[in-house]
């Protein structure tokens, strides 16, 4: 008897973008035979136990990374609680190497989960952030992630080379050692299927700042005619629905019911983060973003998405429903591919 090639996948909890551009990862490593343990904490871990409920799932120490009131002091509030966070990757590390003889472990995939790697198996590290942008501070946080990101047995980009790349300046550095791109990553497949949504709204996020911009849209809103789907991101035991005028409120979709919600709107409002903007990219949508303020990869991103005219954007503080009328000059989204190579995981079969 075969014994189980067992891989922890461990998304970082930072919104939800983590978690869900994982579980592509996760389903090729079920149709390659492989047996997928998950790990994360929070929101990322109720997730993907919705989404693979027979998977077995252990919780880590959460990284408690929380966004003060206004957005703009995020950088400062970061780095003051970075003591904290490096004794939570120290802790994250020794359950690691508990959990990889425990569970038998062959393999590891981190998504930005510094701690969650080991030396004596194969260890990989997702992330499109090789520059971690903050303002007069970006050499000293990139040199940080860089050095955590070389610790790893190789790095896993979900993007394209330079002259396709969505994340650009963030994704591309010759600073990692053992850099792979692997295209993008999306759960998500196109389907002509009618519209039935003018707009869905799709929130994620820290706290309090998803919670802002949930009521700042709401009161937008009341001056839309439009059929509205309104997806809050709040990932609770049971899922919610109601009804009001123009809008349904969902507070989550799992993937099935989102990949269908979003083949059926005209036009996708969200934050402009990268696991949502690969999303949209395979669907081939019209968005408009509002990246979340103090976010310096968010307002980065979401600047390049204007730039390739693609996507206008707007700040939470400035955004009026009106804005919504200048996707009319923007092209959308092209159809891209989503296609994870088999060969990207013979990296596991290695001793």
């Amino acid at each position: 008897m075969t014994s189980k090639k067992n891989i922890l996948v461990a998304p970082l909890n930072w919104g939800l973008g983590h978690a869900t551009r994982c579980i592509p990862i996760i389903n090729k490593l079920i149709e390659l035979d492989f047996n997928p343990i998950l790990a994360s904490d929070g929101e990322a871990l109720r997730l993907l136990q919705k989404e693979f409920p027979n998977l077995k799932s252990i919780e880590l120490p959460s990284y408690n990374i929380k966004y003060p009131k206004n957005g703009n002091l995020l950088k400062w509030k970061l780095l003051l609680g970075t003591p904290r966070v490096l004794k939570i990757i120290k802790k994250e590390k020794r359950l690691t190497q508990n959990l990889v003889e425990s569970e038998n472990l062959i393999g590891i995939i981190s998504d930005n989960r510094f701690g969650v790697r080991s030396y004596k198996i194969p260890s990989v590290f997702i992330t499109h952030q090789l520059n971690v942008f903050s303002g007069n501070t970006t050499y000293f946080s990139s040199k940080l992630h860089q050095t955590f990101i070389n610790k790893f047995d190789e790095c896993w980009i979900p993007d394209l080379p330079l002259e396709r790349s969505f994340s650009k300046k963030l994704s591309h550095s010759n600073k990692i050692r053992n850099q792979k791109f692997i295209g993008f990553l999306s759960r998500f497949t196109k389907k002509l299927i009618p519209l039935k949504y003018n707009l869905l709204v799709l929130l994620s996020g820290i706290e309090p700042l998803r919670n802002q911009l949930e009521k700042k849209l709401i009161s937008e809103l009341q001056n839309y005619s439009g059929k509205v789907l309104f997806v809050k991101g709040i990932v609770e035991e049971h899922q919610k629905i109601k009804e009001e005028n123009n809008i349904i409120f969902y507070n989550y979709l799992l993937t099935n019911e989102l990949e269908t919600a979003i083949n059926e709107s005209k036009l996708v409002l969200a934050r402009s983060g990268y696991s949502t903007i690969m999303d949209l990219a395979i669907l081939g949508k019209k968005a408009f973003f509002i990246p979340t303020t103090g976010q310096y990869e968010q307002e980065y991103l979401a600047k390049r998405m204007q730039k390739l005219r693609i996507a206008p954007y707007s700040s939470t503080k400035k955004f009026k429903i009106k804005m919504l009328s200048e996707v009319n000059n923007y092209n959308g989204f092209n159809e891209n591919l989503s296609e994870i190579k088999t060969e990207l995981f013979d990296f596991f079969k290695r001793k």
